[in-house]
């Protein structure tokens, strides 16, 4: 179901009927300031097996904890102070940093991984859900493949990429432009849409796990910035 909203006034029923449905376990769909959005709930076992199972992606790094604020990031992973001036700088934006994370971010997460991407996007309606429910959404890039109900495999440039330890990188017609397309997506349970078609763009993603940041993909985010 899609439900229209205008971005900068979001109606409070809308707001609380999302994050119920979230806290319920179930999946929205909403835009960012790069692409369309799929999410559930971080703190909803059930709402991530779900995620993880329409998006059919086999590399984690393709999820992203969304916040709204650099606090909460935080509170589930590792932001020394050279870190935060750096998140502080780049935020809101479209960059996403991959950080250490907290055992109980892994263990919620369910994460073979011992960092996770985290995302404050410069969008208001991801800022606006995640400040309704309380806590960050977990989130994945919506791909016209969850559509036709198939899995995307790897081809020869991703599996160079991730031979190289870059993150593979989805082609640009497998994104979305507009919200009405994201109704074909089975296992949504809402769709907000602000009647804007958002570019298909991706985020620039720089791991910040180790001394150095390291560029593993390079997306809407300008770098060096």
């Amino acid at each position: 179901m899609i439900e229209y909203i205008v971005a900068e006034n979001i109606d409070d029923r809308i707001l609380a009927r999302s994050s119920r449905l979230l806290s319920e376990g179930g999946l929205v769909a909403f835009p960012t300031d790069t692409s369309w959005t799929v999410a559930c709930s971080l703190a909803s076992k059930e709402g991530i097996r779900k995620l993880k199972r329409l998006s059919g992606e086999r590399d984690e790094r393709h999820f992203t904890l969304l916040c709204s604020a650099i606090a909460q990031i935080g509170d589930y992973c590792a932001l020394d102070n050279t870190r935060f001036r750096l998140v502080k700088r780049l935020t809101p934006g479209p960059y996403v940093f991959v950080l250490r994370s907290h055992l109980g971010t892994e263990k919620a997460l369910d994460i073979r991984r011992k960092e996770v991407g985290v995302r404050i996007p410069d969008h208001p309606v991801p800022r606006a859900l995640v400040n309704a429910l309380g806590s960050p959404l977990y989130s994945v890039t919506a791909k016209k493949a969850m559509a036709a109900g198939s899995e995307e495999g790897f081809g020869a440039a991703d599996a160079e990429e991730i031979a190289e330890g870059g993150l593979p990188t989805i082609p640009e017609e497998e994104l979305f432009e507009g919200g009405w397309e994201l109704e074909a997506i089975e296992g949504l349970e809402l769709v907000l849409d602000t009647g804007e078609e958002r570019p298909r763009l991706l985020s620039t993603v720089l791991d910040l796990a180790d001394e150095e940041p390291r560029v593993l993909r390079i997306g809407a985010g300008a770098w060096p910035a």
